[in-house]
């Protein structure tokens, strides 16, 4: 899918919308045997509400007229005997129905909820988090009455409708007829309507998706909105916004609430037609007053299954486009992913080689071009240059996150497009600019790490990160429960807490992203200690915007222009008065 921002329309393929409904009625096979148990319930009560009319018709014709009260009796009795096990099998089915759709809609939602975690970090970052929730929760939310609708009103409905109109043609033709005139004006109205609701609900959707979008967006950001005095124009963008949503819905529902004048215009012209015609037969005496009655009632049987799939076609054109929405992200294939024959990569030594890499975000966008080096095994690479050079560019392709446009990059030897992802990433310690926490303890935080990972070892490396300390100050220690993304911790706090998650991974390849960059100079005196451990004896590759955190690795990188344009320790780098030597002078204000 293309790109979008939060308030721009997201692009939607377009499909049929048959193909749509079969996959999405395909996870009912799963219930076959509980649906053929409903349908066999809807067949009884299916029949039981055909035989009514006909028990009415015998009443009024063979009992009330030879004045046969015993006989009347009888057939009440049985019309209440069938009414009665009809309400009941109606409830059981439709709890049953209840029940398997809303395990589809489970199932549904955990399919793609699983699929999302396994799609590349551009997919992530070409749409707003708002307008995924949209999907997950509303849309797949809306798919319930749908997949329950299906089998409990369209089959027994649809099979009502035909045994009608086969009763009333076989009974009377010409009274059938006259009911029946109507039908064909009801069909075209419904397919013109059907039509333009389709396209109303898709826009409106998308109006949805933008206002969730929206609305993320700015709870996320509320600290920078109330900092920068922007409520005003936060809440006149809400307004507009709104607005939309509010106008393509109205649009939609105009459409979608003329499916029922339409039925009903047709189900009062069929009546009338019937009662004029049945009229004249019954003078002419063609035709007896319980057929007449009996016709009464099997003309409200077959309009109001009619009307019944009327609203059952409004509501899956409604939501047929939430199901189109839903399918669509399910059909997002993963950019990167487990080729096959993949296989699993042996235990890191940490030998790290970039041969003749290039790569780009965009077709039209190389950040990197022909970059080569070998890093060796416990080797510590420092990355340096300016925002945008391709520093985080180069530690997110040795983790995998994107994959190279040409080139290679090996681990000891291996090609890590050749080895398994899962593989790949367990054996990598990887901390970012943004320290995210996850709402629960702080001892859930730091186990996040290496989920086996017993309590000596997380607060091992806690102790590493200089980490333990504050956490022991804290109201309950390791059971300390964080807020959300870490609310109520300072940077550093959460900066510390990510290193000891990051420690207790015991990573064979460590990346440091600006890992240092929220810290303060006393925190980071702390921490420094607990760097150089974890750093020990394993290869790292180290960002930093601070030079006195890399004066001791053994490589130091300038990016610069796609490619590495100086390279060597901290004082050979100096000697040069290259780039680096412009970098270390502009924030120190001297060179020893």
């Amino acid at each position: 899918m293309a790109k979008n921002a939060t308030r721009q329309d997201e692009e939607q393929g377009s499909k049929k919308k048959s193909e749509t409904l079969i996959r999405l009625f395909s996870y009912l096979l799963e219930y076959k045997m509980t649906i053929v148990l409903v349908l066999l319930m809807m067949a009884v009560t299916t029949v039981i509400t055909l035989v009514d009319p006909l028990l009415i018709e015998y009443a009024i014709d063979k009992s009330i007229a030879s004045k046969d009260f015993v006989g009347l009796i009888t057939v009440l009795s049985v019309a209440v005997v069938l009414n009665v096990i009809m309400v009941i099998l109606i409830r059981v089915r439709m709890y049953v129905m209840a029940k398997v759709s809303n395990d589809v809609l489970v199932k549904i939602r955990k399919q793609l909820y699983a699929h999302i975690q396994t799609l590349s970090f551009d997919f992530f970052d070409s749409r707003p988090t708002g307008k995924i929730l949209a999907r997950v929760m509303g849309d797949v939310s809306a798919l319930k009455d749908v997949i329950s609708n299906t089998v409990t009103i369209l089959i027994p409905d649809a099979v009502t409708i035909i045994a009608v109109v086969a009763i009333m043609l076989a009974k009377n033709l010409r009274l059938g007829l006259a009911a029946l005139w109507t039908l064909p004006l009801m069909i075209g109205g419904v397919l013109f309507v059907q039509s333009m609701a389709h396209k109303g609900w898709q826009v409106f959707y998308k109006k949805n998706s933008n206002l969730n979008a929206f609305i993320h967006e700015d709870v996320a950001g509320i600290k920078i909105i109330q900092s920068f005095n922007a409520e005003k124009e936060t809440c006149e963008t809400f307004d507009t916004l709104t607005k939309e949503h509010y106008e393509a819905y109205v649009r939609s529902v105009k459409f979608g609430d003329a499916f029922g004048p339409v039925v009903d215009i047709c189900w009062a012209g069929g009546t009338i037609m019937m009662f004029f015609v049945g009229v004249k037969l019954t003078a002419s005496g063609n035709l007896t007053v319980g057929t007449l009655i009996a016709f009464a009632s099997y003309i409200a049987l077959f309009w109001q299954p009619v009307f019944n799939l009327s609203n059952y076609y409004n509501q899956l054109v409604t939501n047929i486009s939430r199901a189109e929405r839903v399918f669509e992200i399910l059909d997002t294939p993963p950019d990167i992913y487990d080729k096959e024959g993949a296989y699993e990569l042996p235990k890191i030594k940490g030998e790290v080689t970039f041969d003749k890499v290039s790569f780009g975000y965009e077709d039209d966008d190389e950040v990197l071009n022909d970059v080569s080096f070998v890093a060796k095994p416990g080797q510590t690479i420092a990355l340096v240059g300016a925002t945008g050079a391709g520093k985080t560019t180069i530690v997110s392709l040795v983790a995998r996150f994107y994959d190279v446009d040409s080139g290679r990059i090996l681990i000891d030897g291996n090609d890590i497009r050749d080895v398994t992802l899962n593989s790949l990433r367990r054996q990598l310690g990887i901390m970012t600019q943004d320290n995210f926490l996850f709402t629960g303890t702080v001892r859930d935080n730091i186990r996040y790490g290496r989920l086996d990972a017993t309590d000596e070892e997380i607060i091992a490396a806690a102790k590493a990160v200089n980490a333990h300390e504050f956490i022991m100050k804290m109201e309950k220690g390791y059971d300390t429960e964080i807020k959300e993304r870490g609310a109520g911790l300072s940077a550093g706090e959460r900066q510390l807490i990510a290193f000891a998650r990051t420690m207790v991974s015991d990573p064979g390849i460590l990346i440091l992203d600006e890992a240092t960059s929220s810290i303060d100079t006393h925190t980071e005196l702390l921490v420094q200690d607990g760097i150089e451990v974890l750093l020990r004896n394993r290869t790292s590759f180290v960002i930093a915007h601070r030079l006195s955190t890399i004066q001791k690795a053994d490589r130091i990188f300038v990016i610069d222009d796609g490619g590495i344009k100086e390279q060597g320790t901290a004082e050979e780098l100096l000697t040069l008065k290259g780039e680096y030597y412009k970098l270390y002078k502009a924030q120190f204000g001297f060179v020893s």
